[in-house]
């Protein structure tokens, strides 16, 4: 493994900027310094081989182990998250096959799933202020030499290039208001009669559109910066995610997942915020909600962990963010020597706090009422290292762009004292901001 240090700094737009005519170029963005929690910014392209999955596609966590076996192991280092390896998405679809459902062969503007294997990195440590450019063995010479001198050619202080963007129209909502709070009254008659504890219900909004997508990513990241955040430009469309939710981390044998579950929008004066976000802390509907969710990943962690090693150390604390106010819990776990990582991201996938629980009823009800699949949205984004290390988010807050047609959703979970109307509300506050932001795009 090969390392190059260059300079640091937080415009890492630019950086991207530099190596985006390069073949599937990658971001996984922590948002940094607009949002806190993330801590590492990964930048990529052009990688040495690429795996497409569709919704049919027959053990597909197996294929992306395969994928990551193409690059040989490398040793772990403290400082490095990402020593080449896979870096993509899995849509929603392709968790169907583990929990024993039939498959749903809709279409989707997105492939199912997109791994690209990547031989190099530029790593930004926000934590420890430095970065890094990271070479695998599998890199070559003139590769090394042209992305040295694309990034140490940088002028860390200069703005991103600006692109025009515009939206062909509004933003068209898949449900009318009366249709949303009608599907989640069936939600409740199923939670009444003792099918399922909770479900997630959500609905699409899509427009055209036309121009450059990096540029309506960073008006999206200047106003609602995720920690989990990432631009993806692959050979089928391009992926916009402000995620504030991280799905797995593992370093090594050791696992990690903080599921969001509760939701209060943001207020404009700050005492009525800070009064919001108390109650949002105290509201016995709210904790219940991310329990059962908690309790769903405790299971998933369960299958494949040490017996004993799953914990709960962290419950429902306060995160805010740019629109809203979440509830977070925190799980770890100690993988068991015989599983990868890929197995355990088909033994969870896909994420409880967007399927609700018990998880395969609550994913059948959600295939009977939503009226569309969800593609990359509610998925997740990430990346697996071959050093062992591996991150993923769940892709809420999320854009999928292709053929000229841009689409995000929103939703909630649903449960016994749910009330219709204010869980429409709720997906409204969740998405307003977002889509604010891409129609009024100077454009």
């Amino acid at each position: 493994m090969q390392i190059v240090s260059l300079p640091y700094s937080v415009n890492t737009a630019v950086a991207f900027q530099a190596v985006s005519d390069l073949p599937a170029p990658v971001w996984l963005d922590s948002g940094r310094p607009l949002a806190s929690g993330g801590r590492y910014d990964i930048i990529s392209a052009d990688p040495i081989q690429t795996l497409e999955l569709q919704a049919d596609s027959d053990e597909p966590f197996v294929q992306l182990d395969d994928l990551l076996c193409e690059l040989s192991p490398q040793d772990m280092d403290a400082q490095l998250p990402f020593c080449g390896g896979a870096i993509g998405y899995a849509g929603y679809e392709l968790g169907m096959q583990g929990n024993f459902l039939p498959y749903d062969r809709r279409p989707t503007d997105l492939p199912a799933g997109f791994f690209g294997l990547y031989s190099w990195a530029l790593i930004v440590d926000h934590q420890l202020c430095a970065s890094h450019l990271v070479f695998h063995p599998a890199c070559t010479r003139v590769q090394v030499r042209d992305l040295v001198a694309r990034l140490t050619a940088v002028r860390w202080q200069t703005e991103p290039r600006e692109g025009a963007f515009r939206l062909l129209g509004p933003f068209e909502h898949e449900f009318t208001p009366q249709d949303y709070r009608a599907r989640v009254a069936r939600i409740l008659d199923y939670i009444a009669a003792g099918d399922i504890y909770q479900a997630n219900f959500t609905q699409r909004f899509g427009t055209g559109y036309e121009g450059d997508l990096f540029a309506a990513y960073l008006a999206l990241r200047g106003r609602a910066a995720g920690p989990f955040s990432a631009y993806m430009d692959l050979p089928r469309g391009k992926l916009l995610s402000l995620s504030p939710e991280r799905f797995i981390r593992a370093d090594g044998n050791s696992l990690q997942t903080e599921p969001i579950k509760g939701t209060a929008a943001r207020n404009s004066d700050a005492a009525e915020d800070a009064r919001v976000a108390k109650a949002l802390q105290a509201s016995a509907k709210d904790r219940a909600e991310n329990l059962m969710i908690v309790d769903l990943l405790r299971n998933d962690f369960g299958k494949l962990c040490r017996r004993g090693s799953v914990r709960v150390p962290q419950l429902f604390q306060l995160a805010s963010f740019a629109n809203v106010h979440h509830l977070v819990s925190t799980i770890t776990g100690e993988l068991s020597e015989e599983y990868s990582f890929a197995d355990l991201l088909g033994a969870c996938f896909p994420g409880g706090s967007i399927t609700g629980a018990p998880k395969r009823r609550a994913m059948q009800i959600i295939g009977e009422l939503e009226s569309s699949p969800r593609g990359a949205y509610c998925g997740s984004v990430g990346y697996l290292s071959s050093c062992g290390r591996a991150d993923t988010n769940i892709a809420i807050r999320t854009f999928t762009a292709s053929d000229g047609r841009i689409t995000c959703a929103a939703g909630g979970g649903i449960v016994a004292d749910s009330d219709p109307a204010a869980e429409h509300e709720e997906c409204l506050a969740k998405v307003r901001l977002l889509l604010e932001t891409v129609e009024q795009f100077p454009g």
